[in-house]
């Protein structure tokens, strides 16, 4: 055994627990979110969790590769969540995009917080900055494909994916603050402004079932 695994196993024996992978992923991640990238450091991370620092070693090599673990996390879940989104059934245009738009709605699937940490960090990291610019272009992609799958023309595939795609990221990067009602009652006028067509009653029902959001509660 090694000088530096002899350390980690008797750090291991005096806390009595080194942690996870996940639970030092899910601090860095929301000192993240609340304090930007400058936050994400071992041992504030270490005493915030009340675990030895050495026992982050267990599951990273150093500060880098957590840095690099949570933009691929990132990556992964909100990127995903665009690319599973505009590719998911839907019987015409309005219901497809009705299926992107939920994945705002849905912190399971798409966080906005962290995509806007995410965004500040790029900022200041060229590393990040290179990051934020592939996942925006294949989400871009996605909804173009999208928009081709219904028959609309490349060039205006594309306008209307930035017109989508930019409004969204819009909220996030303006930290617009809306209640779920107002957000529900303006999704019909975004499908028509985004695609040029209103989305059906049973569209809309579905898109409402999907988010829990129950029409007749708020009237």
């Amino acid at each position: 055994m090694t000088a530096k695994n002899d350390t980690l196993a008797s750090d291991e024996k005096a806390t009595g627990w080194r942690g996870s992978r996940a639970v030092w992923m899910a601090a860095a991640k929301q000192a993240l979110i609340s304090s930007g990238v400058d936050a994400v450091k071992i041992q504030p991370l270490a005493g915030q969790l009340q675990i030895a620092r050495t026992s982050f070693y267990w599951f990273f090599k150093d500060r880098n590769a957590l840095l690099d673990a949570l933009l691929e996390e990132w990556d992964t879940k909100n990127t995903g969540a665009f690319v599973e989104a505009c590719g998911a059934y839907a019987e015409a245009i309005p219901e497809a995009v009705l299926n992107l738009i939920a994945v705002f709605h849905d912190e399971a699937l798409f966080e906005p917080q962290l995509d806007f940490a995410i965004r500040g960090w790029a900022h200041h990291s060229d590393l990040a900055a290179g990051r934020v610019h592939e996942a925006d272009e294949t989400r871009l992609k996605a909804i173009r494909a999208m928009f081709a799958r219904f028959g609309f023309a490349e060039d205006e595939a594309d306008v209307r994916a930035r017109t989508v795609y930019l409004t969204q990221i819009g909220y996030i990067s303006m930290q617009v603050s809306e209640a779920t009602a107002v957000r529900m009652a303006r999704a019909p006028g975004y499908v028509k402004t985004f695609c040029g067509q209103a989305p059906s009653p049973s569209e809309l029902a579905r898109f409402y079932a999907r988010l829990k959001f129950d029409p007749a509660a708020e009237t």
